[in-house]
């Protein structure tokens, strides 16, 4: 009798707790199906921290890695071409900001290009203006003769085929060392002027 009343009050416990039981399991199952809904329909967190990371602090509209421009001519000879590992496209201003850019620039003498590199640049596609500054650096090949200059910013215009600054220049070839506050050069009739306080140096060719 005492084995029978035992398992009567067991049976009946198990009843009074079923409810109990499926409404957790329902909880289970809903919780479940949330959380993989959830995972489906957002990315991995660490792949939301890596493209931040990648499209940067600036948020531009766009966004180029290793990227390439290149200007021609009304003849289709190439007028300039510069590279940079991260260019960022902004529409507003039509703008495109680089990373430590490169450029080439090319004369209508055909003869070797005006090369230039820099820190940062900046792109006015409206203007066809290119901006650079940071050591900035720009190396010139006249037959065997070499020239390079140096400057904290420089601005390219394209339209135009010149470069200037009002920073101050420095120009070093083999034949000595020149400086001058400021400077415009045109590239295709490759001439260079200085504009003010120019001091040189130069050795004596023997």
């Amino acid at each position: 009798m005492e084995e029978s009343a035992k398992s009567s009050l067991l049976s009946k416990l198990a009843l009074a707790n079923r409810p109990r039981l499926r409404m957790l399991g329902l909880a289970i199952t809903i919780a479940a199906t949330a959380f993989l809904l959830w995972q489906g329909d957002e990315p991995p967190l660490s792949s939301y921290s890596d493209a931040r990371q990648l499209r940067g602090e600036s948020e531009p509209d766009g966004f180029v890695i290793n990227g390439s421009y290149t200007s021609y001519d009304e003849n289709g000879q190439r007028k300039i071409v510069f590279t940079s590992p991260r260019i960022e496209q902004f529409e507003e201003g039509n703008l495109a900001a680089m990373e430590s850019p490169s450029a080439e620039l090319f004369g209508a003498t055909g003869e070797g290009p005006w090369l230039l590199n820099a820190e940062n640049g900046t792109l006015r596609q409206n203007d066809d203006l290119l901006y650079i500054s940071g050591n900035v650096r720009v190396v010139r090949t006249i037959g065997e003769r070499e020239a390079t200059l140096n400057t904290e910013s420089l601005t390219l215009d394209n339209k135009q085929g010149m470069v200037y600054t009002d920073d101050p220049v420095k120009i070093t070839d083999t034949l000595g060392t020149t400086q001058a506050k400021g400077m415009k050069a045109w590239i295709d009739e490759r001439i260079l002027e200085l504009n003010s306080q120019v001091e040189g140096r130069y050795e004596t060719v023997k």
